[in-house]
């Protein structure tokens, strides 16, 4: 493209997604002053717009279809439960108003939208992940404007076709729920991080930096590269049932996907034992460099292997075993991290990489090497019955979230067995290079305004502040 040609885009895309963003922000207003149990029917109009079982069943076939990506009954069962527990999580939750009062303090906080979010969804996941933003941005009074993947942009007009009835039915504006014209490109996604208020961007590393470079306030998240430490108290047949129903789920399209265990040379055999009663094939040398080669074509990730059954990825690598016919996911021995052994990295497929561990400290080296080399920030898993192991990699690991004796894929998002809240997008602070490290929840769709009286002095003496460190050091 010329540059008289890309000047030309440019000014198109400025002025499409300004329509956009005027029409946003028009309805926006008018939704600003809803009260509270306004806002939940708004959250729960959007959430209905996908659980309704034959939108769900209707979302799932077309991404399946139109992506190439994952499994219809995963997806179903993804937008359900992540729906589901997302207005779990909202009942109750108080998003305008006052939310706190703390007398002591002299301070009274009141939750204000933030107007006008752009979000930039993955075709991984394209109708679960934007209907998490939606429900979350509703149930602060703002409106969405979304940028869907190429891939999944079908599935987003059909979930905006659904979202846009069920406001219709509350007598809500259509315009607070919106998305880019297609063909969208990266001018049009770049202009609206420009021109929203706030951005939120689960998918590529390469959006992810667009958006905190947009000049807007952004939430980014980081690559995902989950590692599971199997230690030698673990329950081997539990964690190798919960590391494969999670490993399997949608063909490995989460980023909470386990990606490589570790597992303790006093188990190590009866783990592998356990993984492939599982159905887990380990593959030989020869085996293993074969994948690599279709896997990693050039040092990338295949587009052919991503999110792909084990049986088509054995059609493309070539892999003619009988015993692979079966299999749900492919293992692959490994004893270094870094560029030079590409199975260390994120694999999207239902690969699993395994390492051998002479002890929990060797665990903890390679697990630091693997997340030296990607994921570091996001999450790591560990099987174990030893509270000490647990409390290192809480204290030591750098990672957002230590998931113990979980399905990663299913606990990292939320789940209805553990506390954290329900996401698609999680955060991996500053270590992952982003800008908060919990799961994207409705508290990051709000602003606060806080009211500040004043209180009775509580001004410190310097003996309160400095008297037991003087006389510590002689002072």
């Amino acid at each position: 493209m010329s540059t008289t040609e890309t000047t030309l885009a440019r000014a198109t895309a400025s002025e499409t997604v300004a329509a956009l963003v005027a029409r946003a922000r028009a309805v926006q207003k008018a939704v600003e002053c809803y009260n509270q149990a306004q806002l939940d029917e708004l959250a729960t109009a959007a959430g209905w717009a996908i659980m309704n079982p034959e939108h769900n069943k209707a979302l799932a076939e077309l991404a399946v279809k139109d992506t190439g990506l994952g499994v219809v009954a995963d997806k179903i069962l993804k937008n359900h439960r992540k729906t589901l527990g997302l207005l779990r999580d909202l009942k109750g939750a108080v998003s305008t108003g006052v939310i706190a009062e703390y007398p002591d303090r002299g301070i009274t906080e009141i939750a204000r939208p933030v107007g006008v979010v752009a979000a930039v969804v993955p075709s991984t996941n394209p109708a679960a992940t934007p209907a998490n933003n939606i429900i979350n941005a509703l149930k602060c009074g703002n409106a969405i404007i979304l940028s869907a993947s190429p891939k999944g942009y079908s599935t987003s007009t059909l979930l905006l076709k659904y979202m846009h009835a069920e406001l219709a039915r509350i007598g809500a504006p259509a315009e607070l729920v919106q998305q880019l014209p297609g063909p969208v490109t990266k001018e049009l996604t770049h202009e609206l991080m420009k021109q929203a208020d706030l951005v939120v961007v689960t998918g590529s590393q390469s959006n992810v930096r667009a958006g905190y470079s947009s000049g807007k306030p952004a939430l980014g998240v980081g690559t995902g590269n989950v590692v599971v430490i199997v230690d030698e108290s673990a329950d081997c047949a539990d964690a190798a049932a919960k590391i494969m129903r999670s490993k399997i789920f949608d063909n490995a399209t989460s980023c909470s996907s386990e990606n490589a265990v570790i597992i303790h040379d006093k188990v190590y055999d009866r783990m592998l034992s356990a993984l492939a009663q599982e159905r887990g094939a380990l593959l030989t040398a020869d085996e293993k460099s074969t994948l690599q080669k279709a896997m990693y074509p050039g040092g990338k990730l295949s587009p052919a292997i991503t999110a792909q059954p084990v049986k088509k990825i054995c059609a493309v690598a070539g892999l003619a075993r009988s015993e692979l016919a079966g299999a749900k996911c492919l293992l692959v021995e490994e004893t270094g991290a870094g560029k030079a052994y590409p199975f260390s990295g994120e694999k999207l497929s239902p690969v699993l990489t395994v390492y051998r561990a002479r002890d929990f400290d060797h665990a903890f080296s390679i697990l630091r090497a693997i997340y030296d080399h990607q994921g570091n920030g996001h999450s790591c898993g560990i099987y174990t019955e030893n509270e000490a192991h647990i409390q290192r990699l809480g204290r030591e690991m750098t990672v957002s979230r230590v998931i113990v004796k979980q399905s990663h894929t299913f606990a990292t998002g939320g789940s209805f067995e553990n506390g954290l809240p329900f996401s698609l997008s999680m955060g991996c602070g500053t270590w992952g290079g982003n800008s908060f490290s919990d799961n994207l929840n409705y508290k990051h769709f709000m602003n606060i305004t806080r009211i500040v009286r004043t209180i009775p002095p509580r001004e410190p003496s310097l003996e309160d502040i400095f008297g037991a460190y003087r006389k510590k050091h002689g002072i």
